[in-house]
């Protein structure tokens, strides 16, 4: 009825295999019940009903509301804006909620549960891991946010050219508001650009400078308290593999993580 491929795209719009089936089958008949096109994709009818009244709810089909009821099938390029239109304005709707949520009385209450839990964690405790570029740049720009005094970064060719791609704006805000930045990386004419952009912001040394052999990876500290660093080879790894450790943990970030920055650090011109 209809090609794996255009089926495949659908799931790529956020339709589930449901609504792709019945969806798909609905365009073939125009409209129909839930009975014909239970039948006709193959999905049950008990959960036919929730999925009709879900396409509906992103713009896809029309209900009419006769005996027995009826599903109207929304033109696919009409549906899109529809879509597209509908995901705007429920967006927009959660970020006001969420801004109004984080200055109200209940924020207030679970940030408090929140520290009252946390000072019963053992620091070796507050550690995890991160799969994938997209969730190690989120947990970066939250610890990048949270910097009181200092960044510090060592990182690869590539990786430089990822800092400055994925968190130019926090380094400036950063930067603007008195936080001591150093970034240790290769320098070279792939990743000139953006360690001019990154030395406008943040104190920069070249790690190939050294005459000895340095430490080649990904790592961030933060105020000598959270360190995150990279356990893939980013030039190698696939973004959607590239994997990362982050620790809480005063000791380890302080007194391992740290020295090790200050060891690299010194050595490079």
């Amino acid at each position: 009825m209809i090609s794996s491929e255009t089926l495949d795209a659908l799931k790529n719009i956020g339709l589930n295999l449901y609504e792709r089936k019945l969806y798909s089958a609905l365009i073939a008949r125009g409209t129909s019940n839930v009975g014909e096109l239970s039948e006709l994709a193959s999905v049950p009818r008990s959960r036919a009903y929730d999925v009709l009244e879900s396409l509906s709810e992103k713009g896809f089909v029309i209900i009419k509301h006769a005996k027995p009821m009826q599903y109207v099938a929304v033109d696919p390029i009409v549906a899109m804006d529809k879509s597209k239109t509908i995901l705007k304005d429920n967006f927009q709707r959660t970020i006001t909620r969420m801004d109004t949520f984080s200055t109200s009385n209940s924020m207030k209450e679970l940030s408090e549960l929140y520290t009252g839990g946390l000072s019963l964690v053992n620091p070796s405790e507050l550690s995890g891991s991160f799969k994938g570029n997209y969730a190690m740049n989120l947990h970066s720009n939250t610890m990048i946010k949270a910097a009181g005094n200092s960044i510090d970064i060592i990182t690869t060719a590539s990786g430089a050219k990822k800092l400055w791609d994925a968190h130019s704006n926090l380094f400036k805000k950063a930067n603007k508001n008195g936080i001591s930045i150093r970034i240790a990386a290769p320098m070279d004419s792939d990743n000139s650009d953006e360690i001019k952009a990154l030395s406008d912001v943040a104190e920069v040394r070249d790690l190939k400078s050294s005459e000895h052999k340095l430490p080649v990876g990904r790592m961030m500290i933060v105020d000598g308290k959270q360190v995150v660093f990279g356990l893939t080879d980013d030039s190698t790894t696939h973004e959607t593999q590239d994997t990362a450790f982050w620790s809480a943990s005063d000791h380890f970030s302080e007194h391992f993580a740290q020295n090790v920055f200050e060891m690299v650090w010194k050595q490079l011109k």
